[in-house]
């Protein structure tokens, strides 16, 4: 062991590490430790997330423009910036701790959760790996067929599986285990349409407990579900934050990190520890044995896919944007470092291009908008906005760069959606002060995106910024509320003795910069879409919002804001994640795996990037909620109608 020079502990996890190496990288070692700080940009120093405060200790770090001035002589350092040259007491502050129990949390107003795909109620599942029991005669002097043979003979008498096969693991043991089960046996079979494969063989009867796995592999979170096989029921859920956030935020960042040496293998195993996390409380929750399960079915975009396998993203980057595979063959979850038992197979969920991934093909399953007549718009909008367009006839797609401002990338106190984020905002119009209500009901810390579309709608409605996104400075005299600040014109939604910080919790105009852009990119994704196949907003039948923001948003904010078209709200629907639930159908029904393969064959994608008409629309997207206010009839009454009131 080589001597020790330095001992890091973080607060308030109470968490030591030693350093044996000079001028280790803060982050970089709260990392190995297991403490988890906020970095969006990978370590770059450019988002200002991984702000720690040092208590003790000597270090080195490099002054930032995140920082304010009165911050640096507190304390306050970019973790990502700072050299260990010394023992350290570092903590990490609310602002830039994730908190995992708010993925639990379940909205309770705003969106109506939509159900979709009823026709398998009451079905029994047929899933794509399945268990036998079957009962073999012993071997005689005048039937010593070989053991496979008998166990091959056994399955296709007793249950019409022909063409079975097997591999090494299962043929090593599988004498031992005929006999020791005395030639009572459970096969765990492999089924496709060309053929049956042994994955498992096991003594007596062990169908009563069986348990398939579905994993949404999000760029920001992962979510699991562990499904009873033999009713279909799902007997546990859980969540946890994808700890790849702390090397990027953004698949683009992600893909530059894996070109580092070691990227690739470090990205891969947080992808894994993370889902081992996840599996470990699934099991305890259903108190079950990961021996129980049979088979999982993983989705995620086409980044976070080949990412959880391995396979380098580099060419999704680059253009012509070229994913490795659409289709992924099937594999043993053991071989990705996952805790499961050799015989537990996996499938992947097809992708349909380079930003358009699994998880979008298992929404689409999920919500059979694949087989409805009805004409749908499918967003799900992170930090990537992906959309689908189409009904049972065709489908288009395409993904907006929208960027992670509605995730709290470059909004100065964004946050994503945990305890003591503000998440809902109104502004009375007459003395233009506000009410906030934060997740949890806890003192605010920053503000997340759901409260960012509040705060741009009531903006403008109130007359406190212009359609371009200016702040009106002539309201300052009206309130101490619209001030301007270090970084040019604030609004303040919380003052800091009423925060859990020490400043004022404020929107500034980059924000707003930034918010219009995020906006203004999903929106004329979906016009060019739409204008692509010669379509209108106004022939949209349905909307259908998914993933963890769509929950918590106003429907009507964000059409003012021109986030989604102006329609009837009673058209849009939360989907839910419908990532997962894609999986959970595909676990337990085999013919929706290949139902999925079908939906991403059948999806065309639009590359925005070489669209000049999508330039053209995004331009006239950047205005609140739109140059052409015609689209938006409802909402320029409502400027108009506030502007009058003001004036009189």
């Amino acid at each position: 062991m080589p001597e020790r020079r330095y001992t890091v502990r973080f607060e308030p996890d109470g968490v030591s590490i030693d350093v044996y190496r000079e001028a280790e990288n803060l982050l970089r070692v709260a990392m190995v430790a297991g403490v988890h700080i906020n970095a969006s940009c990978g370590g770059a120093g450019t988002c200002g997330k991984c702000k720690v405060r040092i208590l003790e200790g000597e270090h080195r770090s490099q002054h930032s423009s995140k920082l304010t001035q009165d911050e640096w002589d507190k304390g306050y350092r970019l973790a990502c910036q700072t050299e260990i040259v010394g023992d350290l007491v570092v903590e990490v502050p609310v602002e830039s701790r994730y908190e995992k129990g708010v993925l639990s949390r379940r909205p309770d107003h705003v969106l109506r959760a939509a159900r979709f795909e009823k026709e398998y109620e009451g079905i029994a599942p047929e899933p794509a790996v399945a268990k036998y029991y079957v009962e073999l005669p012993e071997p005689t002097a005048d039937n010593n067929m070989s053991d496979m043979g008998r166990l091959g003979q056994a399955l296709k008498r007793e249950h019409e599986l022909d063409k079975v096969s097997t591999d090494y693991t299962v043929l090593r043991d599988l004498p031992t285990v005929l006999r020791d089960g005395g030639w009572k046996v459970t096969a765990t079979v492999m089924r496709t349409h060309r053929s049956h494969r042994i994955v498992r063989v096991e003594p007596g009867d062990t169908r009563g407990r069986t348990f398939a796995l579905a994993i949404d592999v999000g760029t920001t979170t992962i979510h699991g579900a562990l499904l009873d096989v033999n009713t279909g029921a799902e007997v546990a859920r859980a969540a946890d934050y994808n700890a790849q956030v702390s090397l990027g935020e953004d698949v683009i960042t992600r893909i530059i990190a894996a070109l580092k040496p070691g990227g690739l293998e470090t990205l891969q195993k947080r992808a894994v520890k993370t889902i081992n996390g996840v599996l470990k409380e699934l099991l305890a929750k259903a108190e079950a044995e990961a021996a129980d399960i049979s088979h999982a079915v993983f989705a995620g975009n086409t980044t976070m896919t080949q990412l959880l396998l391995g396979v380098n993203p580099k060419y999704i980057r680059e253009a012509p944007y070229v994913p490795a595979a659409n289709f992924f063959p099937p594999f043993r979850l053991a071989e990705l470092g996952i805790r499961v038992p050799p015989h537990v197979m996996g499938y992947v969920m097809p992708c349909v291009a380079s930003y358009v991934g699994g998880d979008i093909t298992a929404g689409v399953l999920a919500t059979g908008m694949h087989t409805d007549p009805r004409l749908t718009l499918f967003m799900d909008v992170g930090t990537n906005g992906e959309i689908v367009i189409g009904n049972q006839d065709w489908m288009v797609s395409a993904s907006a760069s929208a960027g992670p401002a509605f995730e709290g990338g470059g909004v100065k106190f964004g946050m994503r959606a945990t305890y003591g984020a503000i998440e809902q905002v109104r502004i009375n119009p007459e003395n233009l002060e506000p009410m906030i209500l934060t997740i949890g009901q806890v003192p605010p810390k920053g503000i997340c995106g759901s409260a960012m579309i509040d705060c741009l709608a009531e903006f403008v409605e109130t007359g406190i910024i212009t359609q371009n996104g200016k702040f009106n400075r002539e309201l300052a005299g009206r309130t101490d509320r619209i001030r301007e600040g270090e970084n040019g014109w604030e609004y303040v939604l919380c003052w800091k003795d009423q925060t859990q910080l020490d400043q004022d919790i404020t929107i500034i105009e980059p924000d707003i910069d930034n918010l219009i852009r995020t906006k203004g990119s999903i929106y004329s994704a979906c016009s060019v879409l739409l204008k692509s196949v010669g379509l209108h907003f106004s022939d949209i039948e349905r909307i259908i919002i998914a993933g963890g923001f769509g929950q918590f948003i106003d429907v009507e904010k964000a059409m003012a804001i021109g986030l989604l078209p102006e329609t009837d709200p009673e058209r849009v629907a939360y989907g839910g994640n419908t990532s997962l639930a894609g999986c959970q159908m595909a676990a337990l029904h085999r013919d929706r795996i290949d139902e999925a393969e079908q939906i991403a064959t059948m999806i065309t994608n639009i590359e925005l990037s070489a669209s000049n008409m999508y330039m053209e629309e995004y331009v006239a997207a950047l205005f609140l909620p739109h140059t052409r206010m015609e689209e938006f009839p409802r909402e320029a009454e409502r400027i108009r109608l506030a502007q009058r009131l003001r004036a009189q």
